[in-house]
Parts: structure tokens; C-alpha cells; sequence
């Protein structure tokens, strides 16, 4: 230690307490974003683009714009809500699944009462939002809420959770109409149905990503159910999905751009195929995330249909 110079003493002075309290607080909001998926948006938009569908046909191209915006932000709210709820119920779970190891919770990052008050935050948000609604839409919230809330615990009993997944990202389709017709007519239902065919395919697709490690641990999933036949189902459930849009257009008489817009969706349903082929888990995960481009290009061809339509 007597012949150690000075240049190779580490003379960086120690953090002020100021600034140890910073990094603490910065980490924390960090660790909240990331609870919440707030820093990955593509779950945002996957449940976002019904709501917009709805929006439009509901409003005819012309939504009210306080419904327009709580509706929005009450889509981000109970997402982000539902991610919080997820990674609570799931965190003995995610420390054993390879792409979710590394999450707040199961990294032990974020203790469970700091999600859960985090949650409350968050539902609080919501129902601050649902609250400037029509009674019958915050009676419709009350639904969307219990199903968003009770997710998670499905995957432990219920073989196909992907398709109750669908029912909760799709219930903002019925509310939407409520709120801005005061009524529910067939097509909102058809509508409903395509978004909950479309959660299955896309969380499916997502579900394969992890397979091997829920079949280990115990966790449910359609691609467990649906095994080698699983491109087979997704691409039948893509068509379905298609139709029902077609028939959705139909009974709103919309024509060419409309349905130019479900042949987009269409051109990105045959790449997810060709993406999944060999069922790796980047390439599946990769065909998950091109699915906003369905959601987009869906949205485009009501937009179309309207500004060039008589």
C-alpha cells in the first residue's frame, strides 16, 4: 500500500445525501413506468384501435371530443392498470419466464403494496374519467373493470385466457356506442366480436413466445392448446376476423376504401404468417408488435371511407 501513487486511489467524492434521495425517486418512477407498460406502448394502441373504430363509425366520422379524449385516456389508464394487476398476480411466475424475469415486481424491485397502491392510482384515474359519462356507460365500466381486473387469474384455470383477454380489450367498443348514441346497435356487437377474435390472435402469437416456459410452470395458453396446429387456428382466426369486419362494413353500407383498408390488414396478416413460420420466439414476438398496423390500417379505411364517400 506504501508504493500505491495517488492515481490509483479512487478520490471521487461520495454521493450527497440530495443526490442519493434523486437517484432513489428516479428509479422509483422508472420502476412505476415500467409496472405499467408505460414505456411500451404497443399494448396501448392494440386496445386503443377498437375504441377508434368505434369512435369513428359510432360518431359518424365525427366523435364528440370529451368522449373522444376520456375515452383515450381512459385506455391508457386501465391498460396500465391491467399491466400492474398482471405482474402482481404473476409475481411468482415471471422470475421463472425468460422475457419477464426482469420486471419491477418479479425482480423484487417494486414491493406488491407499492404496486397495489400504484394500481388504485391508476383505477382512481379511470373512474375519475368514466364518472363524466352517461349513468348507463359507468354501469358498462363497472363490467369492463371486473374483466380487466380478473384476467390474470384466469391463465391459471381457464385453457384459452387469450379469448377472455379479447372480451376485456373489446368492451370499450360497446361503451363507446352507449356513450356517444345512447344505444348499442348490431353493428357494435359485430365490432365486439372482431376484437376479441383479433386478441386471440395477436396474444396468441405472444403466448408463443413463452411456451416452453409455461408449460413448465403451470400457466395457461392458446398456443399451448392449439400446439403444432397453432399457425393453422391463427391464420383461420385471421380470416374470421376479416369477415367480421367485412360484415360490420356491410351493415353500415360503407364500400371501396372500407374494405381497401381490410385488405391492408389482410397484406399484414399474411407476413405475421410468414413471421411465425418457424415458431421462433423473436419472430413470433416480432408479429405481435406488426399487429398495430392492422389495428392502423383498419382505422385508415373508415377515414377514407368517410372523407371520400358521399
Amino acid at each position: 500500500m506504501a508504493n500505491q501513487s495517488l492515481t490509483d486511489l479512487d478520490l471521487t467524492p461520495p454521493p450527497s445525501s440530495a443526490r442519493l434521495t434523486y437517484l432513489r425517486y428516479t428509479h422509483r418512477i422508472r420502476d412505476l413506468i415500467e409496472v405499467a407498460r408505460l414505456h411500451r406502448p404497443i399494448g396501448i394502441w392494440l386496445l386503443l384501435w377498437p375504441v377508434l373504430w368505434a369512435l369513428w363509425i359510432a360518431g359518424a366520422s365525427h366523435p364528440t371530443p370529451r368522449i373522444l379524449v376520456i375515452f383515450v385516456l381512459g385506455t391508457v389508464a386501465m391498460r396500465s392498470a391491467g399491466c400492474v394487476i398482471n405482474d402482481l398476480a404473476d409475481r411468482d411466475f415471471d422470475p421463472f419466464v425468460k422475457r419477464t424475469r426482469d420486471r419491477p415486481i418479479a425482480s423484487r424491485r417494486l414491493a406488491p403494496l407499492e404496486a397495489v397502491l400504484w394500481f388504485l392510482v391508476l383505477i382512481g384515474i379511470a373512474l375519475a374519467l368514466v364518472l363524466q359519462l352517461d349513468y348507463a356507460t359507468v354501469r358498462m365500466s363497472v363490467i369492463g373493470a371486473a374483466l380487466a381486473v380478473s384476467y390474470p387469474f384466469f391463465k391459471r384455470f381457464f385453457p384459452l385466457p387469450q379469448f377472455y383477454l379479447g372480451v376485456a380489450f373489446s368492451w370499450g367498443v360497446p361503451m363507446v356506442f352507449m356513450a356517444e348514441t345512447g344505444a348499442i346497435p348490431r353493428v357494435a356487437w359485430i365490432i365486439f366480436f372482431a376484437g376479441i377474435i383479433w386478441a386471440a390472435i395477436y396474444d396468441t402469437m405472444y403466448a408463443m413466445v413463452d411456451r416452453d416456459d409455461d408449460l413448465k410452470i403451470g400457466v395457461k395458453s392458446s398456443a399451448i392448446v392449439f400446439g403444432d396446429m397453432d399457425k393453422l387456428i391463427i391464420g383461420t382466426l385471421q380470416v374470421l376476423m376479416l369477415y367480421t369486419l367485412y360484415l360490420a362494413g356491410q351493415s353500415m353500407e360503407y364500400g371501396y376504401w372500407y374494405n381497401m383498408g381490410l385488405v391492408g390488414a389482410g397484406v399484414f396478416f399474411a407476413y405475421q404468417q410468414w413471421r411465425i413460420r418457424e415458431r421462433r420466439p423473436q419472430s413470433c414476438f416480432d408479429a405481435f408488435l406488426n399487429n398495430h398496423y392492422v389495428g392502423l390500417s383498419v382505422f385508415i379505411g373508415i377515414l377514407l371511407q368517410y372523407a371520400f364517400s358521399p
